[in-house]
């Protein structure tokens, strides 16, 4: 059975729920319908979109873990249940629709409100002194420290930039995204993107912040260059359903993940290409009516938290998604995050954390390689994001190449990225071209990227060579033969003879000769074929993939048969 087994060192990662102990209990989940993931996690903090009367509110709550038992600042154990009374986030006017932390600070968080207000919000640690003791009483509300204006219409989404500090993204019901300087708390507005023919549904930066994806209610993705504002870049059919489409950028790599539904309401999952939005994998999921929420892991796995409770997940590699496993439970999801990686509890090999919300309470989900060893893993483990920032928002927006700061996840060391050229699999066929695609290690967000090189095979060298020296395409033109794609190489002289050289002369009056034009045609059909030969080549490695796929499936239900 070990041939139908893919060699990954994911492939026994599990899902595992914590204790009721270390569950946030009480929670008083929203009732807006809106599709957004209703919490945000921190380092150290969890919000959750609140059900409130009076205006909008979300709560911000110590953050539970999996494996630790929480105790309060004077050694008690720590209560999961939560009060009945909290200090809230109150200041919105209407329903919040959207929270996320600043992933340069581990006390600051945005959020975003029907009231077409961004409010930015600071937490002081000692509010959550004497949390859970006997006879401890909650403080007063939070106040926001900052308020913008940005917008006639509620506010969707707010998305940190990951490099740039103080720099924010917000999508709003005026089918608009703008991008935020807080630097002097003014919010000043640096760049407005625009062209969505309908509602923002999701919007995700690349790793270091220099492009921006965006999907849409009018069944399209879009991707914009942050720094020149305006209409998108490119833009590409995306999934064909209307509803709960979401968008995640694929770490280093020039790729982007979708979930959406086809227009048959079947769920699904994509890859896409930056170069030009092309896509290179299409997933069906199944037929539930329950919207996908993507999550990536710089492990090269990519998250699906579903609305019916379930995490699937898949290992990336060469423009493929492996299925590892699946993380079942019985319990719906209201929403679900997860935890900056650089965050986890390491000495128990979790490569993820998730924090899954149920109807009235919080549950953390940790995803574990089981290892028995005690040192640090270091293949399963990274360098993480850091949380520190890379550029200023003056630096960033005055086109200063943007790179990303990484932490040790051993030694907690924070070092610079080096910008490197992402591995990526052969370009896949019937592509109508092949436009620049997005570097991140230059200003020119633009610049094409290197392929790598690979070694021609022969009737390649054989063109090239033709192509190259025009004498020696008509010595060799007898031994040139266009069948089945095919050339046959040249003839080599035998042993005393000599080869006989082409001469300056002939150099000279080659361009006149009249075999030229038939070897141009003849070089030309040689390029189609073998052009059509990799395309066959491409469909049938897809065609294995499939095969493959299939075989596992038949020989994991024999097993549970036999079982």
């Amino acid at each position: 059975m070990s041939r139908f087994v893919r060699a990954s060192k994911y492939r026994h990662v599990f899902g595992q729920p914590a204790k009721k102990e270390h569950w946030l209990e009480n929670i008083k989940v929203t009732n807006s319908a809106w599709d957004t993931n209703i919490v945000s996690a921190s380092g150290k903090y969890i919000t959750v979109n609140w059900n409130s009367s009076g205006g909008g509110a979300f709560a911000i709550l110590p953050l539970p873990s999996p494996f630790t038992a929480i105790t309060t600042s004077s050694g008690g154990p720590f209560t999961h249940k939560l009060p009945d009374t909290l200090p809230l986030a109150r200041s919105h006017t209407a329903a919040v629709l959207d929270t996320d932390w600043s992933p340069h600070s581990d006390s600051i968080v945005a959020s975003g409100a029907e009231d077409g207000k961004v409010m930015i919000w600071k937490v002081d640690d000692r509010v959550f002194d004497g949390w859970g003791e006997e006879g401890w009483e909650p403080p007063r509300d939070f106040d926001p420290v900052a308020r913008i204006d940005a917008g006639p219409k509620k506010i969707g989404q707010v998305v940190w930039h990951p490099t740039a500090a103080h720099v924010l993204a917000s999508a709003s019901g005026e089918h608009t995204v703008k991008v935020w300087d807080l630097t002097n708390g003014d919010g000043q507005t640096r760049a407005v993107l625009g062209g969505h023919g309908d509602t923002i549904q999701s919007v995700a930066f690349n790793v270091v912040g220099t492009m921006l994806a965006t999907t849409c209610r009018d069944r399209k993705l879009r991707m914009f260059d942050l720094r020149a504002g305006g209409d998108a870049v490119r833009t590409s059919d995306g999934h064909g359903g209307v509803k709960g489409a979401r968008v995640v950028w694929m770490g280093e790599h020039d790729r982007i993940a979708t979930t959406g539904f086809s227009r048959m309401s079947d769920r699904q999952v994509g890859i896409w290409e930056t170069g030009g939005l092309g896509n290179l994998k299409l997933l069906t999921l199944d037929q539930s009516s329950g919207v996908v929420m993507p999550f990536w892991s710089d492990n090269n796995i990519l998250f699906l938290g579903e609305s019916d409770g379930n995490v699937r997940y898949y290992e990336y590699e060469l423009d493929t998604l492996h299925a590892l496993s699946e993380y079942k439970s019985t319990e719906p999801q209201r929403g679900m995050c997860f935890l900056p990686r650089r965050s986890l509890n390491v000495s128990d090999c979790e490569i993820a954390r998730a924090y899954k919300v149920h109807a009235t309470a919080i549950e953390p989900i940790a995803f574990i390689v089981p290892r028995k060893a005690d040192s640090f893993q270091s293949d399963i483990f990274p360098p993480a994001l850091s949380s520190e920032a890379s550029l200023t928002a003056a630096e960033f927006f005055s086109g200063k190449p943007a790179t990303v700061k990484l932490v040790n996840l051993e030694s907690g060391s924070v070092f610079q990225a080096t910008p490197t050229t992402p591995a990526t699999a052969p370009p896949p066929p019937a592509l109508p071209s092949t436009p620049a695609v997005v570097t991140t290690t230059s200003s020119s967000l633009l610049a094409p990227v290197k392929t790598p090189t690979r070694s021609m095979t022969a009737p390649e060298q054989q063109i090239e060579q033709i192509q190259a020296h025009p004498v020696l395409a008509r010595s060799q033109s007898s031994g040139v033969a266009a069948t089945s794609g095919r050339a046959a190489i040249p003839p080599t002289a035998g042993e005393g003879e000599e080869i006989e050289q082409p001469d300056d002369t002939e150099d000279a009056n080659i361009g006149n000769h009249p075999r030229i034009p038939e070897l141009e045609d003849e070089n030309t059909k040689l390029t189609g074929e073998l052009r059509d030969a990799r395309e066959k080549i491409r469909n049938l490695e897809l065609q294995v993939e499939g095969l493959k796929a299939n075989a596992r499936k038949a020989a994991q239900a024999l097993l549970d048969s036999q079982v």
